[in-house]
């Protein structure tokens, strides 16, 4: 009697592979956004399986999933690249997150309650606790200050009632996270940023408006200046 050969169920194969794509997926764009891999460098698909120890299925949706969201560059016919930095691409990044987060500044200033508020003090509290930290004094590309930063800034604009605009946000957010890694600026030598922090938050509680948005503005241009004279970009 012929032994009949057991299947693996098609579900269960395209689970595995969805799964070692997202694993990869996190690990490409963490090293996209850190500057480990270098802007417009070719990312030849044989280098990539052998350094993250994965297959051709899944490392194809990953970059792919990197691609639709502006991670990676997919060109006709000739694979995928890093995508390029430009000082040129970091002031429409940095004018976008101005606009995109005035918005969303005023909305919760206008509509935010309590818990909002509870929200961006503690999210101050920890932004505080890692500028303090020895592991993150005056490092703003440390993984501790950044992950509060970030928490930090998404806080303000959380009572937008728009989770299509935080998304955004969210998104340029670690754009210029890239960009900071990139000219590899550690240290902003004169400069007093949590204390901007704290301005802003105060600006943000005592529902200043127009004085939050001037202080974001000016918060995120500085940064922007001060990465364009790095010289790191053209």
């Amino acid at each position: 009697m012929a032994k009949i050969a057991s299947k693996v169920p098609s579900d269960s194969t395209d689970g595995q592979i969805s799964t070692q794509a997202s694993s990869v997926y996190d690990r490409l764009k963490d090293d996209i956004l850190t500057g480990q891999l270098k802007p417009g460098v070719k990312l030849r698909l044989k280098d990539l399986i052998e350094k993250y120890d994965t297959g051709n299925s899944p490392l194809r949706e990953a970059l792919n999933r990197l691609s639709a969201n502006g991670m990676v560059v997919r060109e006709e016919n000739r694979g995928f690249r890093v995508p390029p930095a430009s000082s040129r691409e970091l002031i429409e990044l940095t004018r976008t997150r101005c606009w995109l987060e005035e918005i969303g500044v005023r909305e919760s200033i206008a509509n935010g309650d309590t818990e909002w508020e509870e929200r961006i003090v503690l999210a101050f509290h920890w932004l505080t606790r890692a500028a303090r930290s020895d592991a993150a004094e005056a490092k703003y590309t440390e993984p501790e200050w950044e992950n509060h930063h970030r928490d930090f800034h998404l806080a303000l604009i959380s009572a937008c009632g728009s989770s299509i605009l935080m998304d955004f946000c969210a998104e340029l957010h670690q754009r210029s996270f890239r960009y900071r890694n990139l000219a590899e600026v550690v240290e902003y030598r004169g400069r007093h940023e949590l204390e901007e922090h704290r301005e802003l938050q105060q600006a943000v509680l005592q529902r200043d408006a127009d004085l939050a948005v001037e202080l974001l503005h000016k918060h995120y241009t500085v940064t922007s200046d001060i990465l364009i004279a790095s010289g790191r970009f053209d």
